[in-house]
């Protein structure tokens, strides 16, 4: 539809320009001008035909919108769950052994043996247990 318009434009413009250009000539011949009019009418149809060209010569976007396909994320393999066994505590020793004392020698520095106490972080003395 729009070349079609153009077209129709253009014929107009080029029929125009011609009228111009042969009735110059005419009244060239009468009033012996020597191509004044002429001239105008040939940067008219000159001006015309390089509007035309370069409308026609546009390229004609068309914009389509596609929506992005949607994108399937498969899930996450099953995980493997392992079942550890329980912790196994082992008894302290009973107070005032002699695996007591070893034992809470080697866990305080600050234990004494007379009390069997250490020192803790909080700033207070403890038993060791």
């Amino acid at each position: 539809m729009r070349s079609l318009k153009l077209a129709s434009a253009a014929m107009a413009l080029t029929m125009a320009a011609t009228s111009f250009t042969t009735s110059a000539e005419a009244r060239s011949r009468y009033h012996r001008h020597h191509g004044g009019e002429a001239a105008v009418a040939a940067i008219f149809g000159l001006a015309a035909g390089a509007m035309l060209g370069s409308a026609l010569s546009q390229p004609r976007y068309r914009y389509y919108y596609y929506e992005p396909a949607p994108v399937y994320v498969a899930p996450p393999p099953p995980r493997a769950y392992y079942y550890e066994p329980a912790p196994v505590y082992h008894a302290r020793p009973a107070p005032w052994t002699a695996e007591w004392y070893d034992y809470c020698r080697a866990r305080y520095i600050s234990f004494d043996d007379q009390t069997g106490l250490f020192y803790g972080y909080d700033g207070r003395y403890h038993f060791c247990r």
